[in-house]
């Protein structure tokens, strides 16, 4: 019942809380999430055939946007007429912001840590679907009307983000929820499933298949 109502049975007010260090390494883990996938499915191309990067290719390029992301934005902002690449934009946009949450987690004590990483996950949602966005060519008109509203609705949900992990330091609540991992993993693996056999087998077997 307490943890319905929000409220902390095994710690009391005035009792400072614990430090999120499991908390901090997921982060972190998923700082690099997208440089790891990557170069994961660069590594299972070597066997399947898949066109794309070759591991070194992966690592190299990633290695290097990482090093060099702050000094490539500092050009272009000084007249550079080089364009950014996009793994590049990734580490700006949401690896390096990552890492600082990592870190912030890792030193703030936390008084309500499932509304803090609720809001976490708010912003590394925007993160992700910002790293996307890059201006097509020949339609820069184009690209800037249609993306108004999506960048609109992404800066508020942004916002909101914040809002929430913010009250996840200040203000007490509740501790993170224990979840059953089973019914998530096996809708996960289904819309795998769907959309790896949807182009080789069709819709209608790719379908019966993951349902």
């Amino acid at each position: 019942m307490a943890e319905t109502a929000g409220q902390l049975p095994n710690r009391s007010a005035s009792e400072p809380a614990a430090r999120n260090n499991l908390g901090a390494l997921v982060i972190l883990v998923l700082a690099f999430a997208p440089q790891i996938t990557e170069l994961l499915t660069s590594c299972a191309g070597l066997i399947f055939n898949f066109s794309g990067r070759n591991p070194l290719q992966v690592l190299s390029a990633h290695g290097s946007a990482l090093v060099f992301a702050i000094s490539g934005l500092a050009t272009q902002s000084f007249g550079g007429k080089a364009a950014l690449s996009s793994d590049t934009l990734l580490a700006l946009i949401y690896t390096y912001p990552m890492l600082a949450v990592a870190v912030f987690t890792l030193l703030v004590r936390l008084r309500a840590p499932q509304d803090y990483f609720g809001g976490r996950g708010l912003d590394g949602d925007r993160a992700v679907r910002a790293v996307g966005v890059e201006r097509p060519a020949g339609h820069a008109r184009l690209f800037v009307r249609r993306r108004n509203a999506p960048r609109m609705f992404g800066v508020l949900l942004l916002a909101l983000g914040a809002a929430v992990a913010v009250t996840g330091v200040f203000i007490d609540g509740a501790e993170l929820a224990t979840y059953h991992w089973r019914g998530p993993l096996f809708v996960m693996l289904a819309i795998v499933a769907f959309a790896v056999s949807i182009r080789p087998l069709g819709l209608v077997v790719s379908g019966s298949q993951a349902s």
